[in-house]
């Protein structure tokens, strides 16, 4: 497995972070503009271009994806999760565009998936010994704890900007 296989996880999440902080540091943006910023790139470049990236590995390189993970080659729940995966990039990238209980939306969806994803990550990895290195790899800890992360932002940036409304 080559190094671009096992730093993706928390490649796209670090691009995100990057741009944002450019973005902020560009429009000399604060407190809840800021936050909202840095939300609106984790979101559209830390989870959506992150799982195009995904999408891309279960639809297009299945058997691979599969050997990374421990699942039998030709699985056809790799279908299913790369279309998932499609579904909520597209998702995080139309978080560019809509805002607000938009972006609410995205982040419990994806929180209930990938919390769940990151349970079964360490039920295969408990029950079964797959230390494989995307079951117990960086994927394992970004699906158990990005989705916290950026509810963190969301609640975040909801009170700073409820602070703005009131000063």
């Amino acid at each position: 497995m080559g190094i671009v296989e096992l730093v993706w996880p928390v490649f796209f999440p670090l691009l995100g972070a990057i741009i944002a902080l450019m973005h902020i540091r560009w429009k000399k943006m604060e407190r809840a503009e800021a936050v909202g910023t840095f939300l609106m790139w984790q979101l559209a470049i830390g989870f959506g271009l992150s799982y195009l990236y995904a999408a891309t590995g279960h639809l297009f390189f299945a058997d691979k994806v599969a050997e990374s993970i421990g699942w039998p080659a030709g699985s056809p729940f790799q279908r299913e999760v790369g279309m998932w995966d499609g579904a909520m990039g597209i998702c995080g990238l139309l978080c560019l565009k809509f805002r607000e209980d938009f972006w609410t939306a995205v982040i419990i969806g994806f929180g209930i998936f990938s919390i769940s994803a990151g349970l079964g990550h360490v039920y295969e990895l408990v029950a079964h010994a797959d230390f494989s290195p995307n079951n117990a790899g960086a994927v394992m800890y970004i699906d158990l704890f990005y989705p916290l992360i950026l509810a963190a932002l969301l609640i975040w940036y909801r009170r700073e900007r409820a602070a703005a409304k009131e000063a």
